[in-house]
């Protein structure tokens, strides 16, 4: 008696790793609003700084100052995380929009690691467009304060913020990865991004006491954001490192409960 193999044109191989990332970033790059999204944040970030020095170098170097130099090094990273939560958003909503997520859960039956592949992709992408973006900036900006003799150094603080921006704006884009498949709508999850990173922090400021100033201290803007500020402007904050790992553990917690409904929900 003989035993039959099974044919072997039924035997299809389990993608890879590597491979479901390949096919991430051709889906990535070949999005038109990726291009316009990442030239956003790089306009808005380098150009905004560049800008900021500009009109204030002469005031800074003058006797009736009361900011460092270093506080403007980076303003316009400031506005760099919209363009970064837009972007992580789209990753995932669009395929919800277009019906396409459906083909990527049937290539890839492990939906946690179409997830993971996106998260890591993203945040790649934009720890690197962030972080030459912030180096840009300062470029461009030190050109103007080093004019007015008050040129910042590319060490110590500043050198943390440059490479904090990039950090930041990476673990923004796992949050919005995380946040789009929970909403699966890109409107209503870009509005939860956007209030949480800039409508929130000026509504905590109304709440009184020891519990505002909490509050405060643990929004994602604050405990992510002061890794990409060369100068705290704000006392009570948590300390850089300190608020990044806060902001990790915040972002896990999100991309903890997507994972969750991703695996019983149907796409």
């Amino acid at each position: 008696m003989s035993t039959l193999a099974p044919p072997r044109g039924l035997i299809t191989a389990r993608p890879g790793f590597g491979s479901i990332l390949h096919a991430e970033w051709v889906k990535l790059r070949t999005v038109r609003s990726t291009w316009w999204t990442l030239m956003a944040l790089v306009v808005v970030g380098a150009g905004l700084t560049t800008l900021i020095c500009a009109l204030n170098a002469e005031w800074l170097a003058s006797p009736e100052a009361d900011e460092s130099p270093g506080s403007f090094i980076t303003f316009g990273m400031m506005l760099a995380p919209a363009a970064a939560v837009v972007l992580g958003v789209l990753t995932v909503t669009a395929e919800y929009g277009s019906g396409m997520i459906r083909s990527s859960f049937a290539a890839v039956p492990s939906r946690a690691r179409v997830f993971t592949a996106k998260a890591v992709l993203l945040a790649a992408v934009l720890f690197v467009v962030g972080t030459a973006t912030a180096l840009l900036g300062y470029v461009g900006g030190n050109a103007f304060l080093e004019a007015e003799g008050i040129g910042v150094g590319l060490e110590g603080d500043v050198l943390r913020s440059m490479f904090g921006s990039g950090l930041y704006l990476a673990g923004l884009g796992v949050l919005a990865v995380a946040v789009g498949f929970l909403v699966r709508h890109t409107a209503g999850a870009v509005t939860i991004l956007l209030t949480a990173l800039f409508v929130l922090p000026t509504m905590v400021m109304l709440v009184p006491g020891e519990t505002g100033q909490w509050i405060n201290k643990l929004l994602p803007s604050n405990t992510g954001g002061s890794i990409a500020a060369p100068v705290m402007f704000n006392p009570n904050l948590l300390d850089p490192w300190v608020g990044f790992a806060v902001f990790l553990a915040e972002v896990a917690v999100v991309v903890a409960l997507a994972g969750v409904m991703l695996r019983r929900r149907d796409a």
